[in-house]
């Protein structure tokens, strides 16, 4: 699991140097954030095109103007109905969904990073997917699949408050406790999942829960674009209006306090938000791996460590990873689809050794 990875609490030398940045790079900051825009615009529309059926850029906004009410007005025929089904039944949904995934997890991360500062911290550092995953498949074993979303998310937010109030119950939460409590309350509820699939998964519940544990957006519908789409925009933009706070809290809790931030109250409000964004997403794919922890790191190589900057662009860039992560996943054994979270592990570990390799001086 993603929680067991764990570094001394003040380790985050490798973002006070990638803060130093030359005023040229700063001049080159907005035309990132734009870049990085149209790349995930671009991203969306050809990753639909891409399977078995044969799509084109022009198939897919002919769909999708026609479902918005806009093909008569700009005199576009609609799609056949098998087409237009392909697109907006099955792959649109999937390619949004993973767009708001990657964008809301990378968010989630550069935020843990900071406010742990630990470099090595992710989403999933406080127990949230060992809990969405303990909900997840207490209700797959139940055969109640429908309810699945709700169990993951209410799962996540359980292990949210177990590891606060552990920490709490320690005294002040400090990024040490936190991270440890976060450890504990992960393990447990790993072992409790662990025991209820050994003790009543088979056959088909048994496939449908490794698919759910691994990750994956196969079974995406606009409910789930709804959710992921939906949480990203209200808890992470509101999470990415914190730029200012999280610089501060980068170099330690007194500094933070020095600029006049209620330390305690910011880390438990922000903490909260990362939770509740991180359940959202998690319930819809599963816990896919490595993008809230490599995103943040690869982003700050290009822009620092300033955090008005750094999560913006690390949503979009997250955004259009996990998009063509996905598109490989289920095309690159095709008619088989691949998890995407063995695709995400699969590329991020070796990426986010070649950024520790290059920080290795700073550590």
């Amino acid at each position: 699991m993603a929680e067991r990875r764990t570094a001394p609490s003040g380790a985050h030398a490798p973002v006070r140097r990638s803060a130093r940045r030359s005023p040229g790079t700063r001049r080159a900051t907005p035309w990132w954030l734009v870049g990085a825009s149209l790349a995930l615009v671009v991203s969306v529309v050809v990753a639909v095109t891409i399977g078995p059926a044969d799509l084109s850029w022009g198939d897919v906004w002919r769909s999708i103007a026609t479902h918005l009410g806009l093909g008569g007005p700009l005199g576009l025929e609609p799609l056949p109905l098998l087409q237009d089904g392909m697109v907006w039944q099955l792959r649109l949904p999937r390619v949004l969904t993973a767009a708001a995934v990657g964008a809301g997890l990378a968010i989630c991360g550069a935020v843990m990073q900071s406010l742990t500062r630990n470099p090595l911290a992710d989403p999933y550092l406080l127990g949230l997917s060992s809990g969405a995953s303990l909900g997840a498949v207490l209700v797959l074993v139940l055969g109640v699949s429908v309810l699945l979303p709700v169990a993951a998310f209410g799962g996540a937010v359980l292990a949210l408050v177990a590891a606060l109030a552990l920490a709490g119950s320690l005294g002040a939460i400090t990024p040490t406790r936190t991270v440890l409590a976060g450890l504990a309350v992960s393990q447990l509820a790993a072992a409790a999942t662990s025991f209820i699939i050994f003790w009543s998964a088979t056959g088909d519940s048994y496939r449908e829960i490794l698919s759910w544990l691994m990750g994956s957006v196969a079974g995406a519908t606009w409910t789930s674009v709804a959710i992921a789409g939906g949480a990203v925009l209200v808890l992470g933009t509101l999470l990415a209006s914190t730029g200012s706070v999280l610089d501060a809290f980068t170099f330690g809790d007194t500094a933070a306090a020095g600029l006049g931030i209620a330390v305690n109250r910011t880390r438990w409000l922000l903490l909260v938000g990362v939770a509740l964004l991180t359940g959202a997403l998690v319930s819809v794919s599963g816990a896919i791996g490595f993008v809230g922890l490599i995103l943040p790191h690869a982003v700050r190589l290009l822009t620092g460590a300033r955090h008005r900057v750094l999560l913006p662009l690390a949503a979009l860039l997250g955004g259009s990873f996990l998009v063509w992560a996905d598109t490989l996943a289920r095309t690159i054994f095709a008619p088989r689809e691949l998890p995407v979270g063995i695709l995400t592990a699969a590329i991020g570990a070796p990426v986010f050794a070649i950024i520790l390799w290059r920080g290795r001086r700073a550590l």
